[in-house]
């Protein structure tokens, strides 16, 4: 598969990588946004972002830290400023997509957002206002392991939680953990467990998910994630957008919990529709992308 062209855009002072599909209708003015999960880059949409182009203007991003898009390194709470450092968080990354909205895309925008590109994009949309349309969420990150979430967790998980947060912040932990994961071996298993009916988990896809982790500084944006236990949940967000949510979910989605998405869809109003792909997991866009795409164009029709 040939990907759409990597540009590049000037953000404060790092770069970031973004695409337009080379089949872009150019001709409508809706403009749709693809918003990548942890680990991932704006190729991950490599079955989405033509789709949506033959009937939109349609736009990928790497979020910093991902992708072919700058890598700086993680500062932590307690870490002294160091140049060229930063606090990885969803404050930054929506930061990052509202200002490419209103400096590249220049007009009205949806959001679509995988796993925690879901939560971003709840905040971005929250900071866009009148400017985003509709918020599409595929198997929106529920984190689980945040400190708001302790009542949910069991009591072993709350007493092992001050250990785990000594442990993950020494940056030679962080560091061993994402060599240990950024292998293709390992991440051929991952997979497997993301991708329950293994369509479309092919080398392609390792290699989509290798590749930037090759980078020289590609573990600072997995070290700065790892320590976030005290940031945004989508239940926090939904109230503030008052554009139109559809949920898409794999119904076999080893790590957020269907049943969890299905409370959400009763309790928030502005949430219209929740689509259930049976057999999918984690990332649907990716493992049945023809039901993904046909959800996500029926509610882009039905609320432009």
């Amino acid at each position: 598969m040939s990907f759409n062209k990597s540009e590049t855009w000037k953000w404060k002072h790092w770069e970031i990588s973004w695409s337009l599909s080379k089949k872009s209708n150019c001709e409508n003015n809706i403009n749709i946004l693809l918003v990548h999960g942890f680990g991932a880059s704006k190729n991950h949409w490599r079955h989405n972002q033509d789709f949506l182009g033959e009937f939109f203007k349609c736009y990928a991003i790497d979020l910093l830290g991902f992708g072919e898009s700058s890598q700086p390194s993680a500062l932590l709470n307690y870490e002294s400023y160091k140049e060229n450092s930063v606090k990885y968080s969803f404050d930054l990354w929506s930061n990052q997509i509202s200002k490419f909205c209103t400096e590249v895309i220049k007009s009205p925008v949806y959001l679509v957002g995988n796993s925690i590109g879901g939560v971003i994009a709840l905040k971005a949309a929250e900071v866009l206002k009148n400017n985003c349309k509709g918020v599409i969420l595929i198997d929106c990150a529920q984190r689980t392991m945040d400190d708001k979430r302790l009542k949910k967790n069991d009591i072993l998980m709350n007493l092992l939680r001050p250990v785990l947060k000594t442990f993950v912040r020494q940056r030679i932990i962080s560091n061993t953990l994402f060599k240990r994961a950024a292998n293709p071996k390992i991440i051929k298993k991952i997979l497997e467990q993301a991708y329950p009916s293994g369509n479309n988990v092919d080398e392609e896809l390792i290699e989509i998910l290798y590749k930037p982790s090759k980078r020289k500084n590609s573990k600072e944006a997995f070290r700065g994630f790892i320590n976030l236990f005290d940031d945004y949940l989508a239940t926090d967000l939904f109230d503030k957008v008052k554009t139109p949510i559809q949920l898409i979910w794999g119904e076999k989605d080893p790590w957020e919990s269907l049943s969890e998405a299905k409370e959400w869809k009763k309790k928030f109003k502005n949430i219209k529709r929740l689509d259930i792909i049976k057999g999918a997991g984690h990332c649907p866009h990716d493992e049945e992308p023809d039901k993904t795409n046909k959800f996500m164009l029926e509610f882009l029709q039905e609320t432009k």
